[in-house]
């Protein structure tokens, strides 16, 4: 019963995303090459977490996320969890970016495992600075609330913003290495990928 439920979500939302992708505000990728924007943030732990000095270290693998709330996200970052060790034997670290509050990144950790910093966005500071931000229509937000999703009380704000998953590369010297952005939700990119461009 539940996964018939979950099913006819996922079909209604592709629907919904299909229908609604022509006619919404979409943001544009940074591309390769282009040089990251610097930001701090706090992660699930209460600690301060800079971009500067992750790069010290090496490069960073940085995504953004939706919420606790979207399958392909969780989907996603256990994927990434699963490969941690291969990332981090390159050099490498890796930082997730969400606009949910603190208390639902403690549910995603128990939903994906995930063993690396997770910074929660509310004020959408960092997705704007990387201009994956943008408001879903009316119909997706409809959607959205149908299904018990609510992004004022996820985000703790009412902008309802989200970000485009988007996954970049960064390399020690700030530059971006590796990008994938696409705003259909449902689509993110290969963890081999990944590994290729550290």
């Amino acid at each position: 019963m539940k996964s018939t439920i979950i099913a006819s979500f996922l079909l209604l939302l592709t629907l919904v995303f299909f229908i609604s992708a022509t006619s919404a505000q979409t943001p544009e990728e940074f591309k390769v090459g282009d040089t990251a924007p610097n930001f701090e943030g706090t992660d699930k732990s209460g600690k301060t977490y800079k971009l500067a000095t992750a790069l010290k270290k090496g490069p960073v693998v940085l995504f953004f996320y939706r919420g606790q709330w979207c399958p392909y996200c969780n989907k996603y970052m256990s994927a990434i969890q699963d490969s941690l060790q291969l990332i981090t034997k390159k050099g490498a670290t890796v930082v997730g970016i969400s606009p949910e509050l603190p208390e639902n990144i403690t549910k995603t950790v128990t939903k994906t495992k995930a063993a690396f910093p997770l910074i929660s966005d509310k004020d959408n500071k960092i997705c704007s600075l990387y201009n994956v931000a943008y408001k879903p229509d009316t119909a997706m937000l409809k959607a959205y609330k149908n299904y018990g999703i609510d992004l004022v009380k996820s985000n703790g704000n009412d902008s309802e913003i989200l970000p485009v998953p988007a996954t970049y590369v960064i390399g020690k010297d700030g530059k971006i290495k590796f990008v994938h952005f696409d705003n259909n939700f449902r689509n993110r990119p290969r963890v081999a990928d990944i590994l290729k461009a550290l």
